[in-house]
């Protein structure tokens, strides 16, 4: 390809990478998951691997990999040339484990299980309300926190006494607070909380998510139409450009529409796009068909 149209920034996600023993593996998210590690240190403490609610290895992998893309660009712009770019599952997933990797590259400390905890600090994390469940920063303000929930008696607990006290008794210490917590609701604990300057929030369901008002003032979805569904929402992008706004142009379209549009950009004459497509080595829509 770079003989034909040297200036083309060709882009490739696997599951593995392009070299070494598992390039020929298939891969798929939940395995990345696995082998990158985040699996071991998700879910509750002891109770074995859990993956994550998403598919992150795959927005990981594609988010790194137009990244990529947009850096070749810019070095096109200077070279004149394109250049292959590209990433694997496994690539992203290792590298989105961040400060837990972290842990083991430089301390040789293999990261456990801390469920809905900050892994290395507390109290941040998950308590229970009167109705449910609020996500507390606890430690962005310990003495504030103390008396928003008018909890003079942990901060006279020798438990408690400082940091390293409070994560040697984690348990006894979500306990005392979750007994204060559950005078309340969650809703109530978000605005006496934030009241304080502490960083707390409600663990919300898929609706509540897009009834949150915050939510619908971003306005993070679209409504496009789809050429065979209709009217869809769809996610925008969460970047805010003050100069050049972002906007979902169309939505995404049936496979195989503008695979010989692509390829006629790219160089490929009729009788060459034509043979791709007799391989197989191409998806072409055909009329009639989904695909």
């Amino acid at each position: 390809w770079s003989a034909r149209t040297p200036r083309i920034v060709y882009a490739s996600i696997s599951g593995f990478g392009q070299q070494g023993p598992y390039r020929d593996r298939p891969g798929l998210d939940q395995v990345a998951q696995g082998m990158g590690g985040l699996m071991s240190v998700t879910g509750p403490p002891g109770s074995g691997p859990w993956r994550a609610g998403i598919a992150i290895s795959d927005t990981a992998s594609g988010t790194f990999l137009t990244q990529g893309v947009l850096a070749a660009l810019l070095a096109r712009e200077r070279s004149g040339r394109g250049q292959w770019v590209h990433t694997s599952l496994l690539e992203s997933m290792v590298n989105f484990m961040d400060f837990q990797a972290t842990r083991w590259l430089i301390d040789g400390e293999v990261p456990p299980q801390a469920g809905n905890d900050h892994p290395t600090i507390f109290p941040m994390g998950t308590f229970e309300t009167r109705d449910g469940h609020i996500n507390i920063a606890a430690m962005m303000g310990w003495k504030r926190f103390l008396r928003a929930i008018d909890a003079a008696e942990i901060e006279e607990d020798p438990r408690f006494v400082d940091h390293r006290s409070r994560l040697a008794n984690r348990a006894a210490l979500q306990a005392a607070i979750e007994e204060k917590l559950r005078a309340r609701n969650s809703s109530e604990w978000v605005v006496i909380l934030n009241d304080a300057d502490l960083p707390c929030g409600p663990v919300y369901a898929m609706d509540e998510v897009f009834a949150d008002p915050q939510v619908e003032y971003l306005k993070l979805s679209q409504t496009v139409e789809h050429a065979t569904d209709g009217p869809v929402a769809l996610l925008r992008h969460p970047v805010t450009f003050s100069e050049t706004p972002t906007r979902i142009a169309a939505a995404a379209p049936v496979p195989g529409t503008q695979s010989r549009e692509i390829l006629e950009q790219c160089g490929y004459d009729k009788a060459e796009i034509d043979a791709l497509e007799t391989a197989g080595a191409v998806a072409m829509q055909r009329k009639g068909s989904d695909w």
